[in-house]
């Protein structure tokens, strides 16, 4: 039996049994009210835009994107003005949102869609997935949300939102499992424009109210229809494990490319692997700049870090592994 909202048997998804239409309306009603203005929100903003932002988001909150993703799209406004730039150029300009490969992939799909497309952005989810690095929740998110396409889109923030409305659960399974999507999919409204306003207010609900570790559940707009709550909001049975970060390979990776973002030219392997070295004097052999301001500080990080010569020696040989950085003559340098 379906509504018409085009969701099967509403008593099977929610112990609460609220109609989906009634969710579908407080929710969308609520995000018209409350959603966060974000420039990718933008009717305006390219699909190039929402792209860029989606990959950049994974793992890094608002906050951190807003600011680098201005400039990529002040630098880069079309996929051609980035594929026409070395792969090196999209790390540097990475900022500080951590794992760099996402800016290799998007350079990588830049190339692609310059290529492939002629520049545009395909508007399928099939032609978004076939792009280097583009996954399935990226894919159906930038179908959904540049091209108003009634895909299902299912991230963190919206398994939350779910586990805990209709499952009673206060986090989600560790993976996304196939019950999940499942769930998703017969809760996706038939319409389109209604499926992405309702994919984009469940994702800002989870992102801003039904958050993790503090959960603003008299804020919430469906909080009478919310299993959770109505369980009286019972604990995770198991807890998410954070990456470690102090002490690891990660963090040694992290400061390396913070060191080749900083230069101007190729470093010598043994100023990566050993220091640190006075810059104050001028240029170490085999620089022929200084680079800017902010090199001494960067080898002053890593070197601070006070990790072993093999951790660093390991940390680069991934970096030169991954594609993050590339080797000339004894020289590292970012990707070319």
């Amino acid at each position: 039996m379906t509504t018409p909202s085009g969701v099967r048997d509403p008593a099977r998804l929610s112990g609460r049994a609220t109609p989906p239409t009634l969710l579908h309306h407080r929710v969308t009603a609520w995000f018209s009210e409350e959603a966060r203005e974000l420039p990718w929100r933008d009717p305006a903003c390219s699909p190039w835009g929402i792209l860029v932002s989606e990959v950049m988001l994974q793992q890094t909150p608002v906050v951190r994107v807003l600011p680098v993703w201005s400039e990529w799209l002040e630098r880069w406004p079309t996929p051609g003005e980035l594929a026409s730039e070395p792969a090196g150029a999209a790390v540097r300009h990475w900022g500080r949102l951590g794992y760099p490969r996402r800016a290799l992939r998007l350079h990588a799909a830049a190339s692609a869609i310059v290529l492939q497309h002629g520049g545009v952005v395909p508007s399928t989810r099939e032609d978004l997935l076939a792009l280097p690095g583009v996954g399935a929740y990226t894919a159906a998110a930038v179908a959904a949300f540049a091209y108003g396409r009634r895909e299902t889109v299912v991230d963190t923030n919206i398994r939350r939102v779910h586990a805990r409305l209709f499952a009673g659960s206060a986090l989600p399974a560790p993976a996304l499992t196939a019950a999940e999507m499942r769930r998703a999919e017969e809760l996706l409204p038939e319409d389109d424009a209604l499926s992405v306003r309702w994919n984009a207010a469940v994702m800002e609900l989870g992102a801003v109210i039904c958050t993790a570790r503090a959960p603003a559940c008299g804020s919430c707009p469906v909080q009478d229809a919310c299993a959770w709550v109505a369980a009286g909001r019972p604990a995770p049975d198991h807890v998410p494990k954070g990456q470690a970060w102090a002490g690891t390979d990660r963090q040694v990776r992290g400061a390396m490319v913070a060191v080749l973002r900083a230069a101007e030219s190729p470093l010598p392997r043994a100023l990566l692997i050993r220091g640190p070295l006075d810059l104050g004097s001028g240029p170490p052999p085999g620089i022929t700049s200084a680079g800017p301001d902010q090199l001494p500080g960067a080898l002053g990080a890593l070197h601070g870090l006070q990790a072993p010569a093999e951790q660093h020696e390991r940390a680069l040989a991934g970096l030169l592994s991954d594609g993050l950085a590339e080797e000339t003559d004894g020289s590292i340098h970012l990707p070319s």
